[in-house]
This record gives structure tokens, C-alpha cells and sequence, in this order.
């Protein structure tokens, strides 16, 4: 299990000191894929970061299966840091080693015998898909070959827990796709605890379970991805499930729902039945329907018409299916 408790990360900008972590709380629990959302400058790359201890905390802790590594001296800490693998938005690879080399490196750093790491590294590029490029160079991959490649260098030490920092973000739709189902079929084989950093709904909607949404260094909430996505409680969040976009509360026109779809209503005649049952008509703006957990749900924004009675009738129809509805920008009903 991953704690971190009341942490903070502060840098110098000049003579200033900013917080670009600032009294962060979470759990993450063993075998979980949690998912760590935010736009640019939210400070989850370097939440992340303090999680290996790749950056410091300035204060709290940071515990992984109830062990402080703040605390730990430098060698106890190295020895611990093997157990945390790290996958990167731009790959990392050594381009002057093959595939193979790249897989075997940090097995050389541990001082493992040649035999055994040649062993585990093609027990990887198995895992992976990769085994009929074991000879190539990085230069000769495609990128989700690469991130394959990363992947598969993350878990040469057996770790417990990988951490994914914007690991698809480089990668079209498709490779991202194909890779997150690696790391969830890597889940579920290995029980391995996977932390995702992302700016990608998309990528939450996939694979996480769990997901935690930053702001301005800050945890603006957390909880299910399906407590989130139906009810979204920060602006941010709200923001990033938007079907319209980040700035879309404010580009929307006056008298707007947003309403949020869960299995069976998802694939439901809503809209044509409560055109029928409320006698009105309303116009519908966007919508789209996601996969979450194996499981369909739905969005749209409708805009309602001017009418109060109108609007009460319609109300009234959503609250009598269960159908969850709010206003863009506020809370939900």
C-alpha cells in the first residue's frame, strides 16, 4: 500500500518559493490502478516524483507497506526503489543498446548473472510482444514498440508498484490503447499496483479504478472513476469529463444539463422518451458514451427550453429514472 500523508514539494522560482505540491493526501491500495488527472502545471509529474523519491518532499511522509522511505538511509532507500519500476512519457531507452540490452540494464546495475538476467529478459519480451525484436535498436521501433520496450525494463526487478508518468501521451490513440491494456493485463497477471499520470480522461476511463484530480498542487477530489465521472465535485474535474471541452461551462449556451448515463441508460431512447413524456423538445448539444470497468456510460448536454414548468416536467422525468443531471460548471442532482 502506498500512503502519502500532508506532503509537500516546494521549489525556488527566483526569490520566490512555490508549492508545486502542496498537503497532499492519498491512499493507493495493493493491486489497485490508480489514476493521477490534472492539466498542465497541476503538479502530478511531481507528486510522482515524490513517491520514488526522485524529488525529495519538502515535508510529510511518503510510505510504502507502512515504511517511511523519507526516513530511509541511502542505501535502504536504493534497496526499496527496486521495488518501484518508472515508465516515462518519452521512453528513456539507451540508444545505442538493443532491445535486449535495454531490458537486461538494470539487472547489470543489481549485479545479476549474466544467465539468469538473459533469462528474465526473455521471460519479458514475451510478456511484452517484443521477443522477435530482442536484436533491434530503439531507432527501428515504432513508439508503442518502445514504450512496450520501457515496459518491459520497468519490471526486470520485480517490482511491486510501477509508476506511469504521461506514459501514453506521445503515443496515437490506438498504441495508447494497446498499451494500456498491456499494463491492465500486466495488472492482473502480476498483482502489480500501477499509479497513472495523466491529463487524458480517456486514459483514466480505461484502465484506472481509482483516480485522484489535482489543481494548483492540490487534491481537488477523490474517489471511484465511476463516482467521479457521474459525479464530478471540482471545477477540474468537471473540466476534464466535459464532453464540450476544458472551457466548455463557459462557452455553453444559458439553460444547459449535462446528463450522465450508467448501464442500461446507456444505450436507452432518454431523450426520445422524455420528449414524449414531458412534451417538449430540447436540443441536444453533445454526446458520447465511454467504457469504464468493462461497463457503459454515457454523457450529453442538452439545452433545455425557456419554459419553467418545462424544465420542472423534465427535472422530474430524470429524478424518476435515476438518470444523474447538473448544471456545467455546478453540482449534481
Amino acid at each position: 500500500m502506498i500512503e502519502l500523508k500532508n506532503l509537500t514539494k516546494k521549489f525556488k522560482v527566483g526569490k520566490t518559493e512555490v508549492a508545486a505540491v502542496d498537503d497532499v493526501s492519498l491512499t493507493i491500495p495493493d493491486g489497485d490502478i490508480y489514476g493521477i488527472i490534472g492539466f498542465s502545471g497541476a503538479g502530478k509529474s511531481t507528486l510522482v516524483r515524490c513517491i520514488n523519491l526522485l524529488e525529495r518532499p519538502t515535508s510529510g511522509e511518503v510510505l510504502v507497506d507502512g515504511v517511511d522511505l523519507t526516513k530511509l538511509p541511502r542505501k535502504q532507500l536504493l534497496a526499496a526503489r527496486k521495488k518501484i519500476g518508472m515508465i516515462f512519457q518519452q521512453f528513456n531507452l539507451l540508444a545505442q543498446r538493443t532491445v535486449e540490452a535495454n531490458v537486461r540494464f538494470p539487472l547489470e546495475i543489481e549485479g545479476v548473472p549474466r544467465a539468469q538476467a538473459d533469462a528474465r529478459v526473455a521471460e519479458l519480451l514475451a510478456l511484452v510482444d517484443l521477443s522477435d525484436k530482442a536484436k533491434s535498436y530503439p531507432a527501428q521501433l515504432s513508439g508503442g514498440q518502445k514504450q512496450r520496450v520501457a515496459i518491459a525494463r520497468a519490471l526486470a526487478s520485480q517490482p511491486q508498484i510501477i509508476l506511469c508518468d504521461e506514459a501514453t501521451s506521445a503515443l496515437d490513440p490506438i498504441t495508447t490503447s494497446s498499451i494500456l491494456d498491456l499494463l491492465k493485463s500486466l495488472n492482473r497477471q502480476l498483482g502489480v499496483t500501477i499509479v497513472v499520470i495523466t491529463h487524458e480522461m480517456r486514459v483514466v476511463e480505461q484502465i484506472c479504478n481509482h483516480v485522484a484530480v489535482m489543481s494548483g498542487g492540490r487534491i481537488q477530489e477523490q474517489g471511484t472513476v465511476r463516482d467521479v465521472f457521474l459525479h464530478p465535485a471540482s471545477e477540474t474535474a468537471r473540466k476534464l469529463i466535459h464532453p464540450a471541452g476544458d472551457d466548455a461551462p463557459e462557452a455553453l449556451p444559458p439553460n444547459t444539463l449535462r446528463l450522465a448515463f450508467t448501464g442500461e441508460e446507456s444505450g436507452a431512447p432518454v431523450i426520445s422518451d422524455m420528449t414524449l413524456q414531458c412534451d417538449v423538445m430540447v436540443n441536444i448539444l453533445s454526446a458520447n458514451t465511454e467504457n469504464i470497468g468493462g461497463k457503459p456510460f454515457g454523457q450529453m448536454l442538452i439545452q433545455l427550453p425557456d419554459d419553467p414548468a418545462a424544465v420542472q416536467r423534465i427535472e422530474e422525468y430524470l429524478a424518476g429514472r435515476d438518470i444523474t443531471y447538473e448544471v456545467p460548471g455546478k453540482g449534481s442532482e
